[in-house]
């Protein structure tokens, strides 16, 4: 561990029954599993991002250019 500090959180048991579940293995600590978690949940944001604008492109592509500015905010 380094010198960050620690804090307790509370959760409910279900989550940490999750977390369990999706250990790597077995003495992977909870830190190291949300760790994981967020930075997947990161990289899904970018793709996110690049899909929906490889999306705007081809609609501006196929309707021409227009206010986009609703699908900019689905």
């Amino acid at each position: 561990m380094t010198d960050e500090g620690v804090t307790t959180i509370q959760v409910n048991k279900s989550v940490v029954s999750a977390l369990k579940r999706i250990k790597k293995y077995p003495r992977e600590t909870y830190n190291e599993i949300i760790l994981d978690l967020i930075e997947k949940a990161e990289e899904e944001r970018e793709l996110s991002k690049f899909v929906q604008e490889a999306q705007k492109a081809k609609m501006k592509e196929l309707w021409g250019e227009g206010d986009y500015s609703t699908w900019e905010r689905a």
